[in-house]
């Protein structure tokens, strides 16, 4: 009995010891994973390729509206250490501007040249063109005023004729149904000179200048070549086409 108590005794003081100490603090959570550091070594800009090339392509074509280009075929643009400048340079056009080209350039990073590159390029020539408000007749002037635009791809719609072009020396040479696209077959010059007409006709050489009327064989707008027939002489010869109903003879 007494051996008892005695074991009894040890664990009541053995609980007591564990219920004083102080607590053990909770294992740390793992560390997160450093971030992974930032690409050193990113491709060219696309984006940034293309405007240089769609400027330099407008500027050698002398375009007028808005050129939009995108890569046809995917191409592995060459990677560069980060912040590296780089410049493309044109060094092959197509023979003209279509929708789809095949250019050459060379690029430089840092200042050193890169291997040559041969793009793919799909592109769109945007402007306005004109349209018809209403029926068209033939002969009609072209007036500018009773017409409509819309934006067009010139690239795709190549005879369009495009809404900066308001020339009053223009007729219609065919009629045009309403809500049509004007294009450049539906057009003519308005013949200064018309077939049948008694024209003026000037002859300078030097300081020399001779006047005479002569017979119009032929219609001819401004700058056009036409064949006259001199009244008195009944000789035929060419003339340009300079004024309404004035020739002129170049020497």
């Amino acid at each position: 009995m007494p051996r008892l108590l005695l074991v009894l005794a040890a664990f009541l003081l053995a609980a007591a010891a564990r219920a004083a100490a102080p607590a053990q603090p909770a294992p740390a959570a793992p560390a997160a994973p450093a971030a992974a550091p930032a690409d050193s070594n990113p491709s060219i800009d696309q984006e940034a390729l293309l405007a240089e090339v769609t400027s330099q392509i407008a500027d050698h074509f002398h375009l007028e509206g808005k050129l939009h280009l995108d890569l046809a075929r995917a191409w592995s643009l060459p990677s560069l250490p980060a912040g590296t400048p780089f410049h493309t340079t044109v060094v092959e056009f197509t023979s003209a501007p279509a929708s789809s080209m095949l250019v050459r350039c060379r690029l430089e990073a840092g200042g050193a040249p890169l291997p040559l590159v041969t793009l793919s390029l799909r592109a769109q020539l945007w402007t306005d063109v004109w349209t018809t408000r209403e029926p068209l007749e033939s002969g009609q002037a072209f007036d500018p005023s009773r017409l409509d635009t819309r934006p067009c791809d010139l690239l795709r719609d190549r005879d369009a004729i495009p809404a900066d072009i308001a020339d009053r020396d223009l007729i219609l040479a065919r009629s045009v149904p309403a809500g049509r696209t004007l294009t450049w077959r539906d057009v003519a010059r308005r013949p200064l000179v018309r077939r049948g007409e008694t024209v003026e006709v000037s002859a300078v050489e030097g300081p020399l200048s001779v006047t005479l009327k002569a017979l119009a064989t032929q219609n001819g707008a401004k700058g056009d070549t036409v064949l006259v027939r001199n009244l008195e002489s009944r000789k035929e010869f060419t003339a340009v086409v300079v004024d309404e109903n004035r020739v002129q003879v170049r020497f």
